[in-house]
């Protein structure tokens, strides 16, 4: 394949004249696409279906594990025996969301060299998928401790306890219903703040509770871990500055050097109102330099903000978290496919060419929405990139032209970097028809 930039030497926003126009490179034409490999059998693309995804499965694993240990039991249990069980599901819902957890999890899975079976480093790819535990922990504490409050109330206990255990209750039945899908959805930003202070005020209230029940030196052993993971990323929130750089009212293109090079593939969580709003982006570093980059396109009211008045600082929080394209090296060769902006998490994979791999970038006007800069760095590193830009050959048909740089590179597999609804596209297309494939689940 050839790249399909074509170069404009229009004036862009916030530069001077673009360089000149390269020669023209031609796109591939629809003809030359491959056609899609037959669907597997029936039971296979069952297992491959968005519902039964390994972050619904392991969900329903935890929530099975608690059915299990109850049916098990030869006794019906008590309510100090609920409390505790409660609170190991919700420690377990806390702990698998912690950065340096998170990043173990992926250390671990991407340990597996790439003469293992291609099943099981497809399976272990599906790593990210870690926040069905977080889920299957959340609702199974939730109704551990709803059952253990009904004992209590029945067995008589103290009214503080009562009064305190009734109250958090409710809020975790506020935190679980505003947390489904729908409502994460459509009022993320809600979503966010509910989940953030109710889960503050739920960590208070577990401490009020436990104190009052006179649990032992186990419960404070685990609330005391939990309190710490909580608070770890906000123990590093600091106020830096950055440098932003808008090669078009589309992008911004935000530069930091506080004394920190993020490995690649990680991201960043920037806000400039620290208690109410975060955003993480894909950490671009550059090989031999310090610092890092984050690329933002305009994609709701807060990225608008951040282009059109662009501060000087910003507060960052956290340790840098490893993401879904981390899982490149369990094969020995990947294709990224990305939409758009897209492009930011795959470029430190591209930069850093740990694993050889080739790049799928379907956006309109590359060069006038990127910057001449950060096309030409891209294909300084993949110079047999497939770059379709949009505006001159309209919507290509994404699974197919995955498939067939899949096919042509000769790789193990796809690394998709869209939207929710092309992202599923793209990964649900590939692996009914068995080939590996990755994207985000938008679950957080």
């Amino acid at each position: 394949m050839t790249s399909s930039i074509e170069t404009t030497s229009t004036e862009t926003e916030g530069s001077r004249q673009a360089s000149p126009p390269a020669p023209p490179t031609p796109a591939t034409p629809p003809a030359a696409l491959a056609e899609l490999p037959p669907l597997t059998s029936a039971p296979r693309r069952l297992l491959k279906h968005p519902r039964l995804m390994h972050y619904n499965r392991l969900a329903a694993l935890v929530i099975l594990a608690n059915i299990g240990v109850l049916a098990a039991a030869s006794w019906a249990p008590d309510a100090e025996t609920m409390g505790y069980a409660a609170l190991g599901n919700l420690a377990l819902a806390v702990v698998v969301r912690q950065q340096y957890v998170i990043n173990l999890f992926f250390r671990l899975a991407t340990r597996a060299p790439t003469s293992w079976p291609l099943k099981a480093r497809w399976t272990l790819g599906k790593v990210y998928h870690f926040g069905g535990l977080h889920v299957g922990g959340a609702l199974a504490g939730a109704v551990w401790f709803l059952a253990g409050t009904v004992a209590s109330t029945l067995d008589g206990a103290n009214r503080p306890l009562i009064t305190v255990g009734w109250t958090l209750v409710a809020l975790l039945a506020v935190i679980v219903a505003t947390a489904v899908p729908p409502f994460r959805s459509r009022f993320h930003d809600h979503f966010e703040k509910i989940h953030r202070f109710g889960g503050w005020s739920a960590l208070a209230l577990f401490w009020t509770h436990t104190l009052l029940g006179g649990q032992g030196p186990v419960a404070l052993g685990v609330l005391a871990v939990v309190t710490f993971s909580v608070a770890l990323p906000w123990l590093r929130l600091r106020k830096v500055d950055v440098r932003i750089e808008r090669p078009s009212a589309h992008v911004a293109l935000a530069r930091f050097d506080h004394g920190v090079t993020p490995f690649a593939g990680s991201s960043t969580a920037i806000s400039r109102s620290p208690l109410t709003e975060w955003h993480s982006f894909a950490n671009v570093p550059s090989p031999g330099e310090p610092g890092f980059r984050l690329t933002i396109s305009r994609a709701g009211d807060w990225t608008g903000s951040f282009i059109d008045d662009a501060p000087p600082k910003v507060w960052v929080k956290g340790i840098t978290t490893a993401g879904v394209a981390n899982i490149e090296t369990l094969f020995s060769k990947v294709i990224y496919v990305a939409t758009g902006s897209g492009i930011g998490p795959c470029l430190p994979h591209l930069l850093a060419a740990e694993v050889p791999s080739r790049l799928v970038w379907a956006t309109r006007d590359p060069r006038r929405t990127y910057g001449d800069d950060l096309v030409d760095e891209i294909l300084a590193v993949q110079p047999n990139a497939l770059v379709w830009d949009t505006a001159q050959h309209g919507k290509p048909d994404m699974v197919r032209l995955a498939y067939t740089a899949y096919r042509d590179f000769g790789a193990e597999a796809v690394i998709c970097i869209s939207n929710k609804k092309l992202t599923w596209q793209v990964v649900h297309g590939l692996e009914r028809r068995g080939i590996p494939a990755y994207g985000a689940i938008w679950d957080s």
